[in-house]
């Protein structure tokens, strides 16, 4: 699991967005591993201390509407995101860049921390499979937000 240095707490503590740390979920099409990521990190994370954003190399269209439908499920409404390009300056935003078990084509974010999580694209599967895939990225992201002690309530 990842740990922040004492370095790099104290220079996104002291810079950024009112000290509030950045996570930025990424991968190639940004429409679903990163998409479902960013949204369980955002309902349990202590908003005055990070947030999540999530962006992709070679964004798609919109979110798979399979990933849409099992996120509703559990109460989260990816609807109305919309597929973004990782930027330059999008990825400086960052304080922890993980990327979404998109082997080589996986964003580097340079001077970012990296973690790779290896994960199944959920596009084209059956609802159960992508059922799957979305309990293992919560459980991811339970891990780290109680790793760096992030935690906040539950929306």
């Amino acid at each position: 699991m990842c740990r922040l240095s004492r370095r790099q707490r104290a220079a996104c503590d002291s810079g950024g967005r009112s000290g509030v740390m950045t996570v930025l979920f990424a991968c190639v099409h940004n429409a679903g591993r990163s998409q479902m990521a960013a949204a369980f990190f955002n309902a349990l994370a202590d908003p005055t201390k990070v947030s999540a954003i999530s962006a992709g190399t070679e964004p798609a269209e919109a979110v798979h509407p399979e990933v849409v439908h099992a996120m509703r499920e559990v109460g989260l409404d990816l609807s109305h995101v919309h597929p973004r390009r990782l930027t330059p300056e999008l990825g400086s935003q960052a304080t922890l860049l993980v990327t979404m078990g998109c082997g080589e084509t996986c964003p580097v974010v340079r001077g970012v921390q990296r973690e790779d999580w290896e994960l199944p694209d959920p596009k084209g599967q059956s609802p159960e499979r992508v059922r799957a895939i979305r309990d293992e990225i919560r459980a991811r992201v339970e891990l780290l937000v109680a790793a760096q002690r992030w935690q906040g309530s539950e929306r």
